[in-house]
């Protein structure tokens, strides 16, 4: 299986694709991953890619693996992403 893109690699290709220098692109990679952590409490959505949402989960009952003993997990709230349909058929194929 091959390596994820670095940071570096990923502003690399920006850089050349959309004609900016190298410092501009990573200016753009923050500015869009500041705006996502300000936004992220009403659902920040990336057209074609995908949307960070907020989740509540509530309180449940769990198990624990290695003793078997059953415990109580708290409610929380978690950061979830839920990739574009798009995405999933330029990825995936369509069926």
């Amino acid at each position: 299986m091959a390596k994820a893109l670095s940071k570096s690699q990923i502003v690399a290709s920006l850089a050349e694709t959309v004609g900016l220098t190298k410092k501009q692109a990573v200016q753009t990679l923050e500015a869009l991953v500041a705006l996502a952590y300000k936004n992220a409490k009403n659902s920040f959505t990336i057209p074609g890619l995908g949307k960070i949402v907020l989740v509540n989960r509530k309180a449940r009952m769990g198990r624990n693996p290695a003793t078997g003993e059953t415990i109580k997990i708290a409610a929380k709230r978690v950061v979830k992403f839920r990739v574009a349909k798009a995405a999933k058929d330029a990825i995936l194929g369509s069926k």
